[in-house]
């Protein structure tokens, strides 16, 4: 008996010790990281967030342009969810993309950043030191996760109202085979409404550490760059369901699926080829000669 309570116990004791060296890593370098940034809490909250997500948003979104631009590596071009289509992009229609997403960053992200840190619980440099456990980091993301499919998926259906949609969300849709960085190309009320709020929600109801919102804004702002990239690439996130809606425009409103199962919003998808195309690669070979068209 002895014997079998000491072979469960010494995986969960090695789990804890080894947590316990991975929290005091991550402890020490965020505590590096302070120490060069200030760790004053309005300036890491609204300009630490501001570049921060830029960063993420650019890099990545630079990187699928590139792409997109210069044809290269060439063997990519495989893994287009449309192919034909900007091949390469349109520099005009490139340039009014770049134009419109730095504005709204500037103009709409920048401002909600402040007001964020506004509404959250009182922030203090010994919270900011402080990292969260790691079970306060799951918890917390999966919030955020429920709140924006929750808040993405009835905000976008409301942009695509008939009395509304040519006034607001047209102009994203103009790419009805979108690139990376159309995920923020958006009428700046649209911006906020569907972009932003249902990711700044999920940080307010939880008055998660900062850590953990740039953690989150991590996630969804890559998730947003691959699904609206073009690409199906091994490893990443599928972007059948996303590019189905730019093709389709009456399907796939949501970000994980749930809702546009429950009311029926993504039945002409699951009937498509691209359905059987809608899940993470595992391997080399493309998903389009995986599952062909004919």
């Amino acid at each position: 008996m002895s014997l079998t309570v000491e072979l469960f116990d010494l995986p969960a004791h090695q789990f804890r010790v080894f947590w316990g060296a991975s929290g005091s890593m991550w402890q020490s370098l965020w505590d590096r990281f302070l120490d060069f940034t200030g760790d004053n809490p309005l300036a890491l909250w609204t300009v630490g967030s501001y570049v921060y997500t830029s960063l993420i948003y650019w890099s990545i979104g630079l990187a699928y342009t590139l792409l997109d631009v210069t044809g290269r590596p060439a063997v990519l071009r495989r893994y287009k969810v449309q192919p034909g289509t900007n091949e390469p992009v349109d520099p005009a229609r490139l340039r009014t993309v770049i134009r419109q997403v730095l504005f709204n960053q500037f103009c709409t992200g920048l401002p909600l950043l402040f007001l964020m840190y506004y509404l959250l619980p009182g922030q203090t440099r010994d919270t900011i030191r402080q990292l969260p456990t790691f079970v306060t980091v799951v918890w917390q993301l999966a919030v955020c996760i429920l709140i924006e499919e929750v808040m993405f998926y009835y905000s976008h259906r409301l942009l695509h109202d008939g009395r509304i949609y040519r006034y607001i969300h047209k102009r994203h849709h103009e790419w009805t085979a979108p690139i990376a960085i159309t995920a923020m190309y958006a009428h700046p009320v649209e911006n906020v409404l569907s972009n932003l709020l249902p990711i700044a929600v999920g940080v307010w109801t939880t008055g998660c550490h900062i850590s953990v919102a740039w953690l989150w804004f991590t996630l969804a702002i890559s998730n947003t760059l691959h699904v609206h990239s073009g690409y199906h690439l091994p490893l990443l996130p599928s972007p059948e369901q996303h590019d189905f809606h730019h093709l389709k425009f009456n399907q796939c409103y949501g970000v994980l699926g749930v809702l546009d199962w429950l009311h029926g919003t993504s039945e002409m998808f699951h009937r498509s080829k691209q359905a059987k195309r809608d899940y993470i690669m595992t391997s080399l070979e493309p998903v389009r000669e995986t599952h062909p068209d004919e």
